[in-house]
């Protein structure tokens, strides 16, 4: 199949070498021209033009766009109006789902296909292949499933579940139709959630073990500072870098964020090239908000969400005013 791949960065660019890989032709732009010609230079067909690489591709048109949530419908605002009837549009970044159905429907009105696409699998999805959360149209499934299963792992990534029939369905190869328009990216909102929730409880972890030491160090003994009752039970210096590594063997909590955690850690133990300012790109928070629509509780994702928040500083403001009214309450001056 020949198809247009809109969007080069870190995940389009790997996608279509995927692609390529699998004989699929993909004609890739950006709005780089330098981007173009480094894609061309890697063996893909280049467009500097959303017109060029329409007039490159075959009718119905396949057009995948792998741009940041925030810049999708001004791209559909140039891009909708050079395509035709019975063309298809896919969405595989991150965008909110509910967009995806509004952009559904006034596609539809115009005889084109939307498609979202919720995809996992991050830098390293070129070579282990992307989780693949898909919504949209059924009768469109048939028509994309070539180009679904060259970007998804395949069975080899994971072991069948016990008791399941091997084969029984598209998500034994790592993507699956989910369900109606915003559907893929309602499930690649929740998958992101989860993600929030279980790179803080490692942090977390981790960060209990490295201070397991402090009772060694020398303690105030004064109003401001809590008193470490028995500072002999926290004589401990771990290597934090051999933990994870051993975590990564047989216990309940190994995972592929470990195996990330730990070659992050293995390359600097004590993370110095990181200021830890944890960025949130949206997912997190419509996560929460969908729970709060739904009236279910998710404490664990909503704590998560937050401290991101406040690890850009965002906390600052109010951790002021805490220390404020405890001076004004009780005299109590900060101490570190």
């Amino acid at each position: 199949m020949r198809m247009g791949m809109v969007g080069l960065g870190r995940m389009g660019a790997n996608m279509a070498q995927r692609l390529m890989r699998a004989g699929h032709e993909v004609v890739g732009h950006a709005r780089r021209r330098a981007t173009v010609d480094s894609f061309m230079a890697e063996g893909g067909l280049g467009a500097y033009t959303l017109a060029d690489l329409i007039d490159k591709l075959p009718a119905p048109r396949v057009v995948w766009c792998m741009v940041p949530a925030a810049t999708v419908d001004a791209l559909l605002t140039e891009l909708v109006p050079l395509l035709a009837a019975g063309d298809i549009v896919v969405d595989g970044g991150n965008s909110f789902y509910q967009d995806d159905i509004c952009r559904a429907r006034e596609l539809a009105s115009k005889g084109l296909h939307y498609v979202d696409v919720g995809t996992s699998g991050g830098v390293w999805g070129g070579e282990r292949g992307y989780c693949l959360m898909i919504g949209g149209e059924p009768s469109i499934m048939p028509v994309l499933d070539p180009v679904f299963r060259a970007l998804a792992p395949g069975t080899t990534a994971a072991a069948p579940t016990p008791g399941r029939v091997a084969g029984q369905g598209s998500a034994d190869l790592g993507y699956l139709h989910c369900g109606p328009h915003g559907a893929g990216h309602f499930v690649k909102m929740v998958h992101n959630g989860i993600e929030y929730g279980l790179m803080a409880a490692y942090a977390e972890g981790l960060n209990i073990l490295k201070s397991a030491g402090v009772g060694a160090a020398a303690h105030g003994q004064d109003a401001e500072t809590a008193p470490l009752r028995h500072p002999e039970h926290f004589q401990y210096d771990f290597n934090i870098a051999e933990v994870a590594e051993l975590w990564r063997r047989g216990s309940v909590v190994s995972s592929w964020l470990l195996d990330l955690t730990a070659a992050a850690l293995h390359d600097s133990p004590d993370l110095s090239g990181f200021a830890g300012r944890v960025a949130d790109s949206g997912e997190g928070r419509w996560t929460v908000q969908a729970a709060v629509e739904e009236g279910v509780p998710a404490p664990v994702i909503t704590a998560a969400l937050y401290a991101r928040f406040g690890s850009r500083g965002h906390a600052d403001f109010a951790d002021r005013v805490l220390a404020a009214m405890r001076y004004q309450f009780g005299g109590h001056v900060e101490k570190g």
